[in-house]
């Protein structure tokens, strides 16, 4: 894939990243950079939160699973700060019912992990009025629509296990071990 030339990033270039995944995180920070982003970075929900609300970006790339905490409370804590900011949430735990959990609290978008800085910048850049997106090559396989069934349930039943497993008629430690695993493809 070649790169994307330098975008047009507005007047302020500032861009947080948030992602616990240290390799990860610095790559993606010198490849944002070298396209003229202003990089900052925070490996938990707590740094990040500190960043968001000290110097609240234009830009953000926050990772959903952190180790301390849900990505989500970033998402929350940048949009009370700077309303403007165009947030990709960014996940190796793909799923529908996320997605739509970040996109209602405010992020601008929502990408799966492996995702490289050109799908990340088109992400931040795009334009809400364009056109979908060509639909996917693949349809998601059954194991996949049972996985993103699951993880709605799971986000309509606030995150809690037990409402979870009563609603999906599936015992507690079962839907433990799903939501444990990464979605299936």
């Amino acid at each position: 894939m070649t790169d994307i030339p330098a975008p047009d990033l507005g007047p302020d270039p500032s861009l947080l990243l948030v992602d616990d995944d240290e390799v990860f995180l610095k790559r993606l920070a010198r490849a944002m950079e070298k396209r003229g982003f202003t990089v900052e970075t925070a490996g938990s929900v707590t740094a990040g939160k500190v960043i968001a609300r000290a110097r609240p970006p234009a830009y953000a790339v926050i990772d959903l699973r952190l180790e301390d905490g849900n990505g989500l409370d970033v998402v929350e804590a940048l949009r009370d700060a700077r309303e403007d900011a165009r947030i990709v949430v960014l996940t190796g735990y793909g799923a529908i019912a996320t997605a739509v959990a970040a996109v209602k609290i405010g992020a601008t978008d929502y990408l799966s992990k492996p995702a490289d800085a050109n799908e990340v910048i088109r992400a931040l850049l795009a334009n809400p009025d364009d056109a979908l997106p060509e639909p996917q090559e693949n349809p998601m396989s059954a194991d996949r629509v049972r996985w993103e069934h699951i993880q709605r349930v799971f986000e309509q039943c606030d995150r809690n296990v037990s409402e979870t497993a009563r609603r999906l008629s599936m015992h507690r430690r079962t839907l433990q071990r799903i939501l444990a695993k990464r979605s299936p493809r």
